[in-house]
């Protein structure tokens, strides 16, 4: 009798394969350090050879990377390799800009939507309780951690949808953005009512994905950009309007 030949994985290709797994997974975050190599070694279940192994292998694929001083990182490759040439191009050119917020509809819609199907409840749990956090930093007038809690709560969602490719799209693109969005919350939606509506349409994001509405997600999540568009045409209006006023009485 025949049998087919039964191929028992090593032990650094089955480490790899669950260190690429959490990579993809935002398990692992970009940055993030991994523990100690003893640690991780009693964590696999595994001789410190073998887990050097797979670390070799990992690094060698540009997952991981070894850092002046000691310690392996993830790589932030997966979110700077799209980012870093974009970045500078969009500060160049102000056109980009409504083409970024055009795909950011378009990407955070179809995201939210999918993400009102697939979260679980641990992702509902965290969404819940970053809305908590921008209520309370709101409250507080910090800038800095208001945009640092937007950003985190536009990746929560995209990781809420359980699909890899959308999740390192949008960090990608959150990555790309981060300094664009806080001088927005610093400037164009400090206080008042803009700061207000800006508050309310992420809950509403929230809302929706808790409620499993994948429609209200997508409707929420497309009417936030939109304000944001608008709310952004309009400043650069009335600075346009206030840099020719100047100009004109400088002439006159």
């Amino acid at each position: 009798m025949a049998y087919q030949r039964v191929n028992v994985p090593r032990l650094a290709d089955a480490i790899v394969e669950q260190l690429e797994a959490q990579i993809l997974e935002g398990v692992l975050k970009p940055g993030s350090r991994l523990p100690a190599e003893r640690t991780l070694a009693e964590q696999f279940g595994v001789s410190r050879p073998s887990l050097r192994e797979a670390i070799q292998k990992l690094t060698a694929r540009g997952l991981l990377t070894s850092r002046q001083g000691g310690g392996t990182y993830v790589t932030d490759q997966l979110e700077t390799a799209f980012s870093d040439p974009w970045e500078r191009l969009i500060n160049q050119d102000e056109g980009l800009k409504d083409d970024v917020l055009e795909f950011r509809r378009a990407m955070e819609g179809t995201v939210a939507s999918v993400a009102a199907r697939r979260a679980t409840d641990a992702d509902l749990q965290r969404l819940q309780g970053l809305i908590e956090q921008l209520e309370q930093s709101y409250e507080q007038g910090d800038m800095s951690t208001r945009a640092a809690i937007d950003v985190e709560f536009h990746q929560a969602v995209a990781e809420a949808s359980h699909n890899v490719l959308f999740a390192h799209l949008i960090s990608s693109l959150l990555h790309m953005l981060h300094r664009h969005i806080e001088d927005n919350i610093t400037s164009l939606f400090a206080s008042g009512p803009v700061a207000g509506e800006l508050l309310e349409q992420h809950m509403a994001v929230c809302r929706a994905i808790i409620a499993r509405d994948p429609e209200a997600a997508r409707r929420a999540a497309e009417a936030h950009i939109d304000f944001v568009a608008t709310t952004m045409a309009q400043f650069k209006d009335e600075k346009e309007r206030t840099e020719r006023a100047l100009r004109r009485i400088a002439g006159a």
